[in-house]
């Protein structure tokens, strides 16, 4: 089993349904939804080019996907998400847009959040304990994409190498797409679709814990956590707005 800390709201948040009607499965329930139509894109072609971000759920990784401790248990993990969203306190983010990401689709913010990095490397560094050494294959997997040797150090010592300065966030909305004409007619798809949460202020108000019941199988929503605090976080060290490698498998 794993476990995953990340940025997603109530099941019937608007940004939420979207997302998830986009990709054709609801990680509240695990029940299939249908996809929009995209024009020139039969639907079956359309259901394999979201094939992976509709494994992992519609979502924005805060914490990669990580095996418990040994010490650790699930319980223990709930109660930490559980304090920690009593400290802390939601976050504007100025706009989201539909934005190509590398050769991957994803919504992503229109410029520099700040606020969102900064809760993002808190959440990296707050649940560490939790989190179980990599494999050297998961390693090695990872290390395939090339690596900096920041990111490679991040990898090595934090267990994901798009943190802290690499950080840029993305709620992922296809597989690499490689054929261009495709692409652009994907994404003209998902600017319609997503037409009523881009382009605007949003506020931040929880995040959730996503679970995988055994490698390769769906995440699915564990717990969503309402922000209640008061504690803005505010030690992010940036956010460079380079393009994650691959998604967080």
């Amino acid at each position: 089993m794993r476990y995953a800390l990340y940025f997603a709201a109530d099941a019937d948040d608007l940004l939420m349904r979207l997302g998830n009607a986009w990709l054709g499965r609801d990680p509240f329930t695990g029940t299939s939804l249908t996809q929009p139509s995209v024009a020139e894109i039969d639907p079956e072609r359309f259901y394999a080019l979201t094939d992976s971000p509709r494994r992992y759920g519609f979502h924005g990784t805060l914490k990669a996907p990580f095996h418990l401790q040994a010490n650790a248990a699930e319980a223990d993990l709930v109660q930490a998400c559980k304090d920690f969203a009593q400290t802390a306190s939601p976050f504007d983010v100025r706009s989201l847009g539909v934005n190509r990401l590398g050769k991957f689709l994803a919504l992503t913010p229109n410029e520099n959040e700040p606020g969102l990095a900064a809760f993002a490397s808190e959440c990296v560094r707050r649940f560490e304990g939790f989190r179980a050494p990599l494999s050297q294959a998961d390693i090695e997997r990872r290390r395939k994409s090339g690596l900096t040797a920041k990111q490679d150090s991040y990898l090595t010592e934090w267990g994901y190498p798009y943190i802290f300065d690499e950080f840029r966030f993305h709620m992922t909305l296809s597989i690499k797409l490689e054929n261009t004409e495709e692409a652009d007619r994907i994404k003209a798809a998902a600017e319609r679709h997503f037409a009523e949460v881009t382009g605007r202020p949003r506020t931040c108000r929880s995040f959730a814990l996503y679970v995988e019941p055994e490698r390769g199988a769906p995440f699915d929503v564990h717990t969503v956590f309402q922000l209640t605090g008061t504690q803005a976080e505010s030690s992010a060290e940036g956010n460079s707005g380079r393009p994650a490698a691959e998604e967080n498998a």
